[in-house]
This record gives C-alpha cells, structure tokens and sequence, in this order.
C-alpha cells in the first residue's frame, strides 16, 4: 500500500501517484542521499547543468526546450540557487561593486545594499527584459516568448556561473579603484557568453546573422532596461 496516497498497488512505483515503494527513514545518510540526487547528482543536477553551459550551451538549451530535460536541474531553480548563493557572499563580504560612482542625485551605498539583499529577484526579474529583445528578434525562429525565456534564464544561470567563480577577485579588488574595472570585465565576458550562445542555438540561421541579430536584442534589452531603471528611480524617490 503507498504511504502517500494509500493506494493499493504492485511494483516499485505507485500507479496512483508515483511515490516509490521504498521509502527510507529521515536521517543524516537521508538528507546527504537527497543533496547528492537533488542538486550535486550528475545525472539530475546543478553540475550536470553547468557543464553543458560552459561546453554547448546553445545545443543543450535547445534540447532542453524541445524535451530532452531529465538530466538537466530545472533552469529557474537553478538561477534562484546560483543568485541567492551569490547574493549572500555579496552581502557576507561587503561587496560594493558602486565605489567611485558619484552622483549627488542617487544613494549609493543605499543602492548597493538593497541590491545585495535582492539580487536573486533582480536577476529573475531581469530576464523577461532579456526576453523581449530576444523575442522581437528572433521570433521567426519557430519559438514562442516562454521558450525563449528559459534560453535567457539559462543564459542568467551561465553569467552568475562566471561572476561566483571570479567573486576571490571581486573580494580581493572590493573597496579598490579597480571595482569598475571588474565590473567591465564581467560585463564584457557575459556578453561573449550570449553570443557564443546564441550562435549556437540559433543553428538554423548563419553565425553572422545571428551575430548580429544577438547585437541587436541586447541593444533592445539596454534601452528597455534603462528605461525600467529611470522609471523606479524616480517611483522611489531616486533611492
């Protein structure tokens, strides 16, 4: 009989709602067992994800969203993990990625606090502004706007990637005239990322044009960006 659902049932899984037949007691070796299979695991998990990030992206993405998805960690999840890890660290080690800004308008040690506690939903919030772009670009490519928003949060997972794996540098350069520096930097090597993803993505279409067509989607996703931040300065009094 299924301890979920009460169902009465031969096999390993229940026909009624799919619980294992097995079920093992609450322990120490139970929660390593579920971190292994639920995050760290190969087959299922954030490593398997990364892997295929940072060696095919734009293949796996692709499969991923015409169905081959069992071995992939869910790409939302997978942002929120990444982002709220990163924010933490951010927070933990005093991170001020804003030194040497200087606008009289505009607090900024304010500015950077806030986005230190609310990274994980700046950067979710983020990608439905990468998606508009992508879309209006792209959209003869046969995908609708939400296919195209798990390419772009997958995306958002790749960059987070890069920026957790570099934060020693971003400890060692923080509260130094080389902050900007960085923060180029990253932002050069996240744009590299969406085009090399894209690119191979888009495979249906020449690596020039899709180039170009990646160029003019973050072009689109900077204006409405931007745009989206004049708007919430001036709602919450310029912060």
């Amino acid at each position: 009989m299924c301890k979920n659902c009460h169902q009465v049932f031969r096999g390993h899984y229940c026909n009624n709602c799919g619980q294992s037949a097995e079920t093992h007691k609450i322990n120490a070796h139970f929660l390593w067992h579920d971190i292994q299979h639920g995050l760290l695991h190969f087959d299922k998990g954030v490593l398997y994800s990364l892997k295929q990030l940072f060696t095919r992206p734009g293949h796996s993405i692709r499969e991923f969203i015409e169905g081959k998805r069992v071995r992939h960690f869910k790409p939302l999840s997978l942002v929120v993990v990444l982002a709220t890890l990163y924010g933490l660290l951010y927070h933990y080690f005093h991170i001020n990625t804003f030194d040497g800004a200087k606008n009289s308008d505009i607090d900024f040690e304010h500015l950077n606090e806030w986005f230190a506690t609310h990274f994980s939903w700046v950067t979710v919030g983020s990608i439905p502004i990468y998606t508009i772009g992508t879309y209006l670009v792209f959209k003869n490519q046969g995908y609708n706007f939400v296919e195209f928003f798990v390419l772009n949060t997958f995306k958002a997972a790749q960059r987070i990637s890069v920026q957790l794996l570099t934060m020693p540098i971003l400890i060692f350069l923080n509260h130094t005239s080389y902050i900007q520096q960085y923060n180029n930097t990253m932002y050069i090597i996240g744009i590299i990322l969406i085009f090399w993803t894209n690119i191979q993505f888009f495979n249906k279409i020449s690596k020039i044009k899709a180039f170009f067509l990646t160029l003019l989607s973050h072009l689109i996703f900077l204006i409405c960006f931007f745009l989206i931040a004049a708007i919430a300065l001036l709602l919450f009094g310029k912060l």
